[in-house]
């Protein structure tokens, strides 16, 4: 998959008139991309575009219009975009109660490394978390973490040609397993042409 470059941007100006549209195309967009593995965790897998209005998003509310300041964007950001072999996903804890979201980012330490998608016929492939920076802390994990689930080619061709897809956690604080709904498998399937 190609990675985004500043002629794939709107300028500050240009985004400003078609932002109302480009956001709700995003949204619409992402409703396939969102998976929650329970009432707490949610995948929300990354692409070109999704990435690309998180880029849009930054370079206005931080009003950058240089060069290098774009760049600096597009370089942060490329990470999150599937090359073809593999799925990214920010992965979110969401609590709406702080002292709830408090105590249970202390139960689920380690939560990000027992992630895990499965192409079915194979094993299942754990993520890779946080491979810019280290989210969490000995006593607490990060409410986001950013992951990365690497296919062998044999599991990206069985996707491709049909294999039903699973997702859960394997963490004995928050176990859950479950299909990828239709909607969901076909926007990951596209991730992998």
């Amino acid at each position: 998959m190609a990675k985004l470059t500043r002629n794939d941007l709107y300028g500050l100006e240009k985004y400003a008139e078609i932002r109302a549209d480009f956001r709700r195309r995003v949204i619409a967009h992402k409703k396939n991309r969102r998976l929650a593995l329970d009432a707490h965790n949610t995948l929300y897998f990354e692409d070109a575009l999704t990435v690309q209005y998180q880029i849009q998003e930054m370079l206005r509310i931080e009003r950058i219009f240089e060069a290098a300041g774009i760049q600096e964007e597009l370089d942060v950001y490329a990470a999150l975009i599937p090359d073809g072999s593999n799925w990214k996903a920010t992965f979110m804890i969401e609590y709406a109660d702080e002292a709830e979201r408090k105590q249970a980012l202390a139960r689920l330490i380690g939560i990000e490394e027992t992630v895990w998608m499965q192409v079915d016929g194979f094993d299942p492939v754990f993520a890779i978390a946080n491979e810019d920076l280290d989210r969490s802390a000995p006593d607490k994990t990060a409410s986001v973490h950013f992951l990365r689930f690497e296919l062998t080619p044999a599991m990206r061709q069985a996707a491709l040609n049909g294999a039903a897809l699973r997702a859960g956690i394997d963490l004995a604080a928050s176990p859950t397993r479950q299909q990828i709904p239709d909607n969901v498998r076909a926007a990951l399937v596209g991730d992998l042409q």
